[in-house]
């Protein structure tokens, strides 16, 4: 038995665990381009990352002139097809993140991923940087079924079940994280460092971390 504070830690995975800001703004700027749309910067994408695919897409088309429901459906795969492709060409895990992880692994704590990404993208991302095997659980936006992704505590329910159960906190940088940990009666950590869409103090997370070396001392405050 750990001594610790939490058996379960939850992480977000885009602007969380890893930074994948510029891949996902390569995939965005490709399916801009294809449909005659100027391309955006990463730092004018990361706001718009956290609530899936096709909410980026969304947005970075309502930011280049706005679209049909149509066009999204086309731009949507090839967004989609080309991410797919080059998903891990730039994405590195966040500094002091793989120091955390192994940390709390070793103190017993049982390690899960919930995101919005796709779950077949957000396994292939963790496959690509050997990742994969220090979660008990990965569970994406489409794992539950539509429309149970975050900012439902359906997810988050689902976390600690697969994980086995016991007590745990929530780690994320949006208010979809923020929230749906929130709604399951978790504890709540927003990172300063992710793709904020809204001043972190807006998240009302219960602490703020402006990097994963100060992850496992506000988790244990938190307790």
């Amino acid at each position: 038995m750990t001594s610790f504070p939490f058996a379960i830690v939850g992480l977000d995975l885009d602007g969380t665990l890893l930074d994948t800001s510029g891949d996902l703004a390569a995939a965005l700027n490709h399916a801009l381009s294809s449909a005659g749309r100027p391309t955006l910067s990463v730092e004018q994408v990361k706001p718009m990352i956290g609530g899936g695919a096709r909410h980026m897409l969304a947005q970075g088309m309502a930011a280049t002139g706005g679209c049909t429901e149509a066009e999204l459906d086309v731009l949507q795969r090839r967004l989609l097809d080309h991410y797919q492709a080059n998903i891990a060409v730039l994405t590195r895990p966040f500094p002091h993140a793989l120091d955390a992880l192994d940390r709390l692994a070793a103190m017993g704590v049982r390690l899960a991923i919930v995101t919005n990404k796709l779950e077949s993208l957000a396994r292939q991302v963790l496959e690509e940087l050997d990742l994969t095997r220090r979660f008990a659980a990965i569970i994406g936006g489409d794992t539950m079924g539509p429309g149970k992704g975050k900012p439902s505590r359906i997810p988050i329910d689902a976390m600690i079940e697969r994980c086995g159960g016991g007590r745990a906190a929530f780690v994320g940088d949006s208010i979809y994280d923020i929230r749906a940990a929130h709604a399951a009666g978790l504890p709540a950590i927003a990172c300063s460092f992710g793709f904020l869409m809204q001043p972190i103090e807006e998240l009302e997370a219960d602490a703020i971390i402006h990097g994963f070396d100060t992850l496992i001392p506000t988790l244990e405050r938190l307790a």
